[in-house]
């Protein structure tokens, strides 16, 4: 989902929340590396888990993604 601008990769989950989160865990200081590897494991994650729940949605003769679509893509 993410593009590249100018050699740079953009993320739709922006970083600073993600260094936060790391933080809140527990981290006492957190490298860009850091940040940057788990933004990228968890946009892997999520379009994982969007894929999965409008395939289910799909299935189930619906145009709408439901709450349970997305609960039920995640738990597999």
């Amino acid at each position: 989902m993410g593009g590249v601008i100018m050699g740079r990769k953009v993320s739709i989950i922006p970083k600073a929340p993600v260094g936060r989160m790391l933080m809140k865990a527990g981290a006492k200081r957190v490298s860009q590396d850091a940040v940057d590897a788990f933004t990228e494991i968890l946009t892997e994650m999520t379009e994982k888990i969007a894929k999965r729940a409008t395939e289910i949605s799909k299935h189930s003769g619906r145009k709408t993604v439901h709450e349970g679509d997305v609960r039920l893509a995640a738990k597999h």
